[in-house]
């Protein structure tokens, strides 16, 4: 009784945060109401000062401050009130009571996701340290490759000899790749593993090497024979899956008499006639697969690249889905992204400290954090869209779920997990299992609209958990100190930009769409948390006002014109005091989590490159969406290395080695903060006007700071990675083109 009465889980709020936080909005609020009487009172006040600037740049300057003043507002929401977590696994019950989990993986190329990377990801997550007879693991591959389905074949049989060592050594890195990668280091000690002898785990561990190299020997000539032909039906196959069983010859059966989870292959049906919906789609057909196999109340999804690092992620996740306290209206547990290949230095911002480490924890004080695509533990019955119940009408439900009578049979049967896994060898239900997978299997249905993971945006994931919090359902962030899953982060500015903007079209479509967080979230949930997720929608919309900081002050300075008070004036200090307010208190996240001034300039820099990059296009792409003029497209971020890029960004130098299309907004931002900046000091050197410009002196040189490693692709280097000289001068016509045109509008009045 005693056991009974501990909780499983402790929500602890971070006072100090909070007292800080409110502190800093009060005053920076305070000083945002002064900034916009001074803008305001420019259209009341008459002056006939020459060097007054042009009701147009007035306008603009003031609308992009109204923008970030009002992006402000929204971000607060993420820091009212931050919490954090703690979980006692060791109080949950034993292993008979636990409930059974099942795992989706997802991937769809096996040219940018390396098929040993994917197998490494499979087996670490048949390796969780939960009762085997309890894990079922699927594998989504769109792409339909036999490559991927031969290295599922391989992955089971050397999990037969990799899941005996971690479970007997007490291995908790076990993810093969990392594990052999880190050569065990984290594992060792000098009193043995786990209370094993060192000898006997140093032989043991040698043949698991050995196994392992054989392992990836055989899918890598797998590879070869296919090479080209890998993944040549990609966006037109029938639909498989598979059982996993592994040959029956292996000695370690006999050797370890482990139990296996049960692996799963699976390959939808896609037609170029049919529309796949992505992600959104392919965990749609896991959903429905393994809803005659396993039938799991719970289940955790994972990127390709995302491994399981810790073995106890599941335990730990049960202690919330099994708390009495908020169980009955929690929908998933939502843990942090890590990475294992972010450098030192990080200068791509690919920790995404700010969301992961702040965003998310302030969502958490709320209703809870946003689906974040990976890494999340969720109740399968959040997902069925209302509530399943025996005696339902089976036709209603065909109306909702698709004309499959075993799938809505288990979907009646409250979680209870079928038994059809044990019975495999049925040629009715596997026929069963590959309808369900086929392409036309949604048609009439209200998959992706109300159950499932809805397909609204190419960001299913943030749209999906926004609807479950809009139907009362909450989350659970929880960021233990050992990473559970480790993943691979983009590590050059080609592919960082790419996802940038597709994340950014997704988020953007929500923002447009009748699903605004702050009419259609506000009405059905708390206002904090519906201005958390109109912040992440409208997140991409930065690029409005900075585009126009980074334009109309440094026009305004070549023309000799003062857009901000005089240096004497009071008004600068309120101006002063909101810069430096909002740079400290970004600076103190920074610091208060953990990270060094040097992620500090990261962040602002990689804010600045995306605002005019990856941010306006797509803008312009969910635009264009919404007008029905462009379809959606999804490319999967390619996950293998490159050699000299990886080796450019381990030694902190930018990689510029991509697209015109990115490179010439910033480029040409930065030659026209360059040549505004020379010709304001010139001015003020000659004309004596340092107090009128001053300000916009600041801001330029504030810019060009953050802007260097662009100046130094431009001017210093010579390597590969440098910005073609091509590019420089396109950028330097657009300069030109702006620096007339802006004159000539903004420079008279």
């Amino acid at each position: 009784m005693e056991r009974r009465s501990r909780p499983l889980s402790l929500c602890h709020v971070n006072t100090k945060s909070i007292v800080i936080n409110r502190t800093h909005m009060l005053i920076h609020a305070l000083a945002i109401i002064v900034l916009i009487h001074f803008r305001a009172s420019y259209f009341f006040t008459e002056t006939s000062s020459r060097s007054k600037p042009t009701i147009l740049a007035w306008v603009m300057i003031f609308l992009a401050e109204l923008m970030l003043s009002f992006f402000w507002l929204l971000n607060q929401a993420h820091r009212w009130r931050p919490v954090t977590r703690t979980a006692f696994p060791e109080r949950l019950p034993e292993d008979g009571k636990l409930p059974p989990i099942d795992v989706f993986v997802c991937t769809a190329d096996p040219d940018k996701e390396p098929t040993v990377d994917v197998m490494s990801t499979v087996i670490s997550a048949m390796a969780l340290d939960y009762p085997p007879e309890k894990i079922h693991v699927y594998l989504s591959d769109d792409g339909g490759s036999p490559l991927t389905l031969y290295g599922m074949r391989e992955a089971y049989d050397f999990a037969r000899r990799w899941l005996p060592f971690c479970k007997r050594f007490g291995i908790k890195t076990r993810c093969p790749k990392a594990y052999f990668r880190d050569d065990g280091d984290d594992e060792e000690d000098d009193d043995g593993v786990d209370g094993r002898s060192s000898d006997e785990y140093d032989s043991e561990k040698r043949k698991v090497k050995e196994k392992y190299e054989l392992f990836k020997a055989r899918i890598n000539r797998y590879r070869a024979s296919c090479h080209g032909d890998s993944c040549l039906n990609g966006r037109d196959h029938p639909s498989t899956v598979e059982m996993i069983r592994g040959s029956s010859a292996d000695e370690v059966v006999q050797a370890d008499k482990q139990n296996m989870p049960l692996l799963v292959y699976v390959a939808r049906e896609k037609r170029p006639s049919h529309h796949h919906h992505f992600k959104a789609g392919a965990l749609n057909v896991l959903l429905r697969v393994s809803g005659v196999m396993s039938n799991s109340p719970y289940f955790l999804v994972l990127d390709c690249d995302m491994y399981c690092n810790d073995p106890s992620s599941a335990r730990q996740a049960m202690c919330f889905h099994l708390d009495p306290e908020i169980s009955p209206s929690l929908s998933f547990v939502q843990f942090p992204q890590r990475f294992h290949n972010i450098s030192e230095n990080d200068i791509y911002d690919g920790k995404m400290r700010s969301y992961f480490w702040t965003s998310l924890c302030g969502m958490d004080g709320l209703k809870g954090p946003v689906l974040s695509g990976t890494g999340f533990y969720i109740k399968r019955e959040s997902l069925n869209g209302k509530s399943i119940h025996e005696g339902t009408d089976v036709m209603d439900l065909m109306k909702l779920f698709g004309n499959s009578k075993e799938f809505i049979k288990y979907l009646q049967q409250n979680d209870q997990p079928s038994r059809n896994i044990i019975l495999g060898d049925s040629a009715a239900f596997w026929r069963e299992a590959q309808f369900l997978a086929s392409c036309g299997y949604e048609s009439g249905t209200k998959w992706g609209q109300e159950v499932g993971f809805l397909y609204q945006s190419v960001a299913e994931d943030y749209f999906t958990g926004f609807t479950l919090h809009c139907k009362g359902w909450t989350s659970v962030y929880y960021s233990p100190l050992r990473p559970q899953f480790m993943g691979t982060s983009t590590t050059n500015l080609n592919d960082l930009l790419i996802q940038g903007t597709r994340w950014s079209s997704g988020l953007a479509e929500v923002g447009f769409s009748g699903f605004c967080p702050l009419i259609y979230g506000s009405l059905r949930m708390p206002i904090l948390q519906s201005m958390c997720y109109a912040e992440l929608a409208f997140f991409p919309l930065f690029c409005l006002p900075i585009c126009i900081f980074a334009t109309i002050p440094q026009i305004c300075l070549w023309n000799g014109i003062a857009i901000y008070p005089k240096v004497s004036s009071t008004y600068s200090m309120v101006f002063s005091l909101v810069f430096v307010s909002s740079l400290c208190k970004h600076l103190y996240e920074v610091v208060a989590s953990g990270h060094s001034a040097r992620a500090f300039i990261n962040e602002q820099r990689m804010w600045m490159i995306r605002s005019v990059t990856s941010h306006v296009y797509g803008t312009m792409d969910a635009t264009l969406k919404q007008l029905g003029m462009r379809k959606a497209s999804f490319s999967p971020t390619n996950k293998a290395a490159d050699d000299q890029q990886s080796k450019r960004y381990e030694m902190g130098v930018f990689d510029f080695q991509t697209s015109t299309m990115f490179l010439a907004p910033m480029v040409t931002a930065v030659i026209l903060n360059v040549a505004c900046f020379v010709g304001g000091i010139t001015r003020a050197l000659l004309l004596g006007c340092w107090d009128q410009l001053l300000m916009q002196m600041v801001l330029v040189l504030f810019v060009l700071v953050m802007s260097y490693p662009v100046t130094e692709g431009m001017v210093l280097r010579t390597d590969k990675g440098r910005i073609p000289p091509s590019v420089s001068l396109v950028s330097a016509t657009l300069c030109l083109a702006l620096l007339s045109l802006g004159s000539a509008f903004l420079g008279t009045e």
